[in-house]
């Protein structure tokens, strides 16, 4: 487990890096754009290929390509493997070059489907449809992008896949700051910066694969019994890993229909988790799944639960006091980061709201990708789809009746309810996940988990006091210069994280505990 730690540690540091400059590109972008039309339209507009990114390169393909790789580099000879790699390489490049082009074409239609919202809105319509012909190529080069991390990743190579987004980050800061000036549409350098980012990611792994002898050269192998191996794991996959992202997209599309300012909201909301939520949830998925594989192929079943067990107990470790420190401080977080310029005080306030929503999730967010994993490891793909279908369909109700409700209220704002519905569904995923791996006898029974889930809860507890008694007044945010704010902010996280480890210790957590 030492291994897996110090992996889990280099991949969360290089993610780290990758989410501090997405804050600052984040940054960046409301105080340029806030919460306008132009930032809705280009919200949409990346959400869009994001989401095929997710689906394919993050998602299915991903969960599929790795426990083959790993069945071939275990099973099979060197070249072999290789021809595996330059199979998959030339199939899955030709595939997503047609369906890249299908999405510069079709982008109006796409507009339609996604952000129907919108079509009362000419020019926000048009600039949307716009700006997708120039991110929609990201689908592409990103999916490659993912391929060679997931070689790198078999090979236990993780620092270069995870310091990859570092560079998307990084094209669309200087985007935002050096080209939108110089443009007609400000904002389309965003939709510049994003398709700019995808061929230097791309190529960026190149070098590394190649250093490792493991450079593709793409052919055509849609018959190779890998590559069919591949998608027969994916076609399940792919709804299974669409869930969460359809999800986003259904979010989004009810999110078109409110107010002006909902679709940012939501997204600022969502990017401030997605700050634990890839520093560590991602980072060790990325870890298990390969160690989990090879303890199918190799190792047997002992190890495969143990691997398991420890991944599940150090999520409660990490998520619960992220999502306790999430809620108490949504609006500190948010005024701090991005109430400047055009970002106001109500763009803050409203996106505070709905991240206290999405905050409450985020112990079920890391645990759908551990416990799918121990799925995915075994080839098993079929079982995570068809909870995952039960939770969208879940979500999509809890979506209408929440959204519905709020709206004949004047007191909560209707987005928020997207958010609720999101966290609500994703504890429903969780759950029907760990029941199906218990009664595979792949998860030990959840009293296992009971007494180090209740020392946290107590840690929890005490941090969360502290934080509470320690907390300014929120209208004297928004007045601070951000040199103060972010001085509070710092003097109320850290002594949080050393009250919640200093619990944690007397109540008997010790480094074997992390590491065994």
């Amino acid at each position: 487990m030492s291994a897996l730690i110090k992996s889990t540690i280099s991949v969360g540091s290089m993610t780290l890096l990758s989410r501090l400059l997405g804050l600052l590109r984040d940054i960046i972008i409301a105080r340029f754009f806030s919460a306008s039309d132009a930032a809705d339209a280009f919200f949409v507009a990346f959400k869009i290929p994001n989401f095929l990114r997710r689906l394919f390169a993050e998602g299915a393909f991903s969960l599929a390509f790795v426990p083959v790789l790993t069945e071939y580099r275990s099973n099979y000879s060197m070249a072999q493997t290789r021809d595996l790699i330059d199979r998959v390489a030339g199939t899955l490049g030709f595939i997503l070059l047609l369906l890249s082009l299908f999405g510069v074409i079709a982008s109006p239609l796409l507009i339609m489907v996604f952000a129907a919202g919108f079509i009362d809105q000419p020019a926000k319509f048009d600039l949307t449809a716009d700006m997708l012909r120039l991110t929609f190529p990201y689908i592409l080069t990103i999916s490659m992008t993912a391929m060679a991390g997931g070689i790198l990743n078999t090979w236990k190579r993780f620092a270069v896949p995870a310091f990859t987004p570092v560079l998307l980050n990084l094209s669309l800061i200087a985007s935002a700051m050096w080209l939108s000036p110089r443009l007609e549409v400000p904002i389309t350098a965003l939709a510049w910066g994003v398709l700019f980012a995808g061929i230097i990611q791309m190529l960026f792994q190149l070098p590394f694969l190649y250093r490792q002898g493991l450079l593709p050269r793409p052919r055509w192998g849609w018959r190779h019994d890998g590559v069919q191996k591949i998608i027969k794991l994916m076609i399940p996959a792919l709804f299974g890993s669409s869930v969460a992202q359809i999800n986003l997209l259904f979010d989004t599309f009810i999110a078109s229909f409110l107010v002006t300012g909902s679709v940012s909201w939501l997204y600022y909301s969502d990017r401030l988790l997605e700050f634990p939520l890839g520093v560590f949830g991602i980072a060790l998925a990325t870890v298990v799944l390969p160690s989990l594989s090879q303890a199918h192929y190799r190792e047997g079943d002992d190890s495969f639960n143990k691997t398991l067990h420890w991944a599940i107990q150090l999520t409660l470790v990490i998520a619960v006091p992220a999502t306790i420190g999430l809620f108490i401080l949504a609006q500190p977080i948010l005024a701090t980061l991005f109430q400047y310029g055009a970002f106001q005080d109500n763009d803050s306030i409203m996106a505070a709201c709905s991240l206290m929503a999405y905050s409450l999730g985020l112990p079920a967010f890391i645990l759908i990708k551990i416990l799918a994993s121990g799925f995915y490891a075994r080839q098993d793909t079929k079982t995570p789809v068809r909870i995952g279908i039960q939770s969208m369909c879940l979500n999509m109700a809890l979506n209408v009746v929440f959204v519905v409700t709020m709206l004949q209220t004047e007191f909560i704002a209707p987005h928020i309810g997207l958010a609720l519905a999101t966290s609500a569904s994703a504890y429903f995923n969780a759950f029907r996940l760990a029941r199906e791996l218990r009664r595979d006898a792949i998860l030990g029974e959840s009293r296992s988990f009971s007494e180090p889930l209740l020392k946290v809860l107590c840690g929890c507890i005490a941090m969360g006091l502290l934080i509470h008694f320690m907390l300014p007044q929120a209208a004297l945010w928004g007045e601070w210069p951000w040199y103060q704010r972010l001085g509070e902010l710092a003097w109320l996280i850290l002594p949080a994280i050393l009250c919640y480890a200093l619990m944690l210790w007397i109540m008997g957590f010790r480094r074997h505990h992390f590491i065994a």
